[in-house]
């Protein structure tokens, strides 16, 4: 009996391995716990916020993670918000690692604890199929 339970763990670890995961559909809540614009323009950077969203869902490197982070600032920044660019940039790199069982983490489309690293030929098939029509979910 326990041969059998230890065959029926190999060959299950050997099926998930030889599949990978699975990339769950973009869904993005905008700015997450941050206002997605200002009270006279509602949804100012809401677009910055959504392209975030983006390459957080799909996650990847570290470098990647911070290169996403900084293209929030400059985004921000460039709506005429530097100092919120700034407050924003400081709350994604602290909220944002991809340890947290948060909705948005690094790497939120794929399984809990993928961390940092690189996306796999097969990864980036799953993300450039999801992405070819991708319609934008807000869920606030």
């Amino acid at each position: 009996m326990f041969m059998k339970a230890i065959y029926v763990i190999f060959f299950f670890g050997l099926l998930s391995s030889a599949y990978g995961d699975t990339l769950k559909p973009f869904a993005s809540d905008g700015c997450s716990a941050f206002p997605d614009g200002t009270v006279a323009q509602k949804q100012l950077w809401l677009s910055c916020c959504i392209a975030h969203d983006k390459a957080y869902w799909q996650g990847g490197t570290y470098e990647q993670r911070k290169t996403a982070d900084l293209a929030l600032q400059q985004c921000v920044a460039s709506v005429g918000h530097p100092n919120i660019a700034q407050l924003m940039l400081a709350g994604v790199r602290v909220g944002g690692s991809p340890y947290f069982p948060t909705a948005f983490r690094w790497g939120y489309g794929w399984p809990y604890l993928r961390g940092y690293r690189p996306l796999s030929d097969d990864e980036l098939k799953q993300v450039e199929i999801m992405t070819r029509n991708m319609i934008h979910i807000i869920d606030k």
